[in-house]
């Protein structure tokens, strides 16, 4: 299996990443690859290609539907990310990081998601102008 840190280096792949992130919080049970071309404005080849380096690090689920294919996210490998990272953060980070109660989490999370959509629908639309 590849280092995680070699599959999310990739901007297209961090790209996908946070498209499926952002959709399954909207509540889709996987974004298929034409929407994922779509969206993101690459190739069908290209999407496919780095889809296949997500599947190999256990990033992404694939549903089979026919002749269709239903990409979802599996967050669970970047959990290596966060345990390597913590350390780095000085002790007023690390205070930031105490487990809020569960509706609070909850609400924390969604904000952050919807937050997160919001800019990346924004940097989307921008992509598409003329000139960029």
């Amino acid at each position: 299996m590849a280092d995680i840190f070699d599959v999310i280096a990739d901007g297209t792949r961090r790209d996908i990443l946070r498209l499926l992130l952002d959709r399954s919080a909207a509540g889709h049970d996987g974004t298929s690859v034409s929407q994922i071309v779509a969206d993101l404005g690459v190739s069908q080849p290209t999407v496919s290609k780095h889809l296949k380096v997500l599947r190999d690090a256990d990033l992404v689920a694939v549903r089979e539907e026919g002749q269709h294919r239903y990409y979802r996210l599996q967050a669970a490998p970047l959990d290596e990310i966060d345990a390597w990272i913590v350390p780095f953060l000085d002790e007023g980070d690390a205070a930031e990081l105490i487990a809020l109660p569960e509706p609070a989490a909850h609400a924390a999370e969604t904000v952050g998601r919807v937050a997160a959509s919001a800019k990346h629908a924004w940097d989307s639309a921008l992509k598409k102008l003329p000139g960029r």
